[in-house]
């Protein structure tokens, strides 16, 4: 390597190579720079992809790979000459030059498949959803204020306001979206979660609501607000439960309306979730 050690500025070995290359592309751009000590050219290549390396900090990861010490690395890539500079999106080989080129050449090649100001802004509000709801929200607003039409941030930017209880602005967002004509599975996930809170505000919370049922055990349309209720609260099983239970007891009655709030539920869990899979199986055999 030339210059001071970066974190960004990694060498490689057939060993490491698949976490190296592999897996890490999955998160940023690798470049790969086949290179040799006897090679004048790549002296010269390399200090150019080193500093633009240190200026991207950390929107992409570059790989130095001496030929003469990884021949099987530079084999699978097919390298006849050097320098040699690959790049790897998502484990996949996506452009390629040969030969050492200026520095504004190299900036221009690798602004090619580097993530925009915009995408390096979602990327980072997706990551900090989990634990800082309001550092993303500011990383979603950033990158839709450099692209407003953005619905993956805009859907990420409801998820967040939603996270915070902001009802209301994230019913905005939905709604923007919503203009279109469609939705994405995601921004349905919002929405309906939105929508099963706006009917359990009906109820008063949980507790009333259980009250409610308790106060009068025949009204069945109480027992739908508590399940929303406890949909609300997160309490899915116990929702998804009374629902089933309805559909089977009262079918004509009350089944399209409990069959309706278990299809939301699902909505909100998404089709990978274990309850989902597990109470859509009981959902149909009580149907038919």
């Amino acid at each position: 390597m030339f210059g001071e050690p970066c974190p960004w500025i990694i060498e490689t070995t057939a060993e490491t190579f698949e976490k190296d290359v592999v897996e890490r592309s999955q998160q940023v751009p690798v470049v790969i720079d086949f290179w040799a000590t006897w090679c004048g050219p790549c002296q010269e290549l390399g200090p150019t992809l080193e500093k633009l390396t240190r200026e991207a900090n950390g929107k992409f990861l570059l790989l130095k790979v001496d030929v003469d010490a990884q021949p099987d690395i530079a084999g699978w890539f097919g390298v006849q000459q050097i320098p040699a500079v690959f790049a790897v999106v998502n484990g996949q080989p996506v452009d390629q030059f040969m030969g050492n080129l200026p520095e504004d050449q190299v900036r221009e090649w690798l602004n090619k498949f580097l993530p925009s100001p915009a995408e390096s802004f979602f990327k980072e509000a997706v990551a900090l959803e989990a634990t800082n709801a309001t550092e993303s929200e500011e990383k979603y607003r950033a990158a839709l204020a450099l692209v407003p039409d953005f619905p993956a941030a805009s859907i990420g930017l409801a998820r967040v306001l939603t996270s915070q209880h902001r009802d209301a602005d994230a019913l905005a967002v939905i709604t923007e979206l919503e203009a279109r004509g469609f939705l994405e599975p995601e921004a349905e996930q919002v929405k309906t979660e939105l929508e099963i809170r706006a009917a359990a505000l009906e109820s008063g919370g949980v507790g009333a609501a259980r009250a409610a049922v308790e106060a009068d055990p025949k009204n069945l349309d109480l027992l739908i607000q508590l399940a929303d209720t406890l949909a609300a609260a997160h309490a899915y099983p116990e929702a998804l439960e009374i629902c089933l239970t309805l559909v089977k007891s009262h079918k004509s009655s009350m089944g399209e309306k409990a069959k309706a709030t278990m299809v939301q539920i699902f909505t909100v869990l998404g089709p990978a979730s274990e309850l989902v899979q597990q109470y859509r199986r009981k959902l149909s055999t009580a149907l038919y």
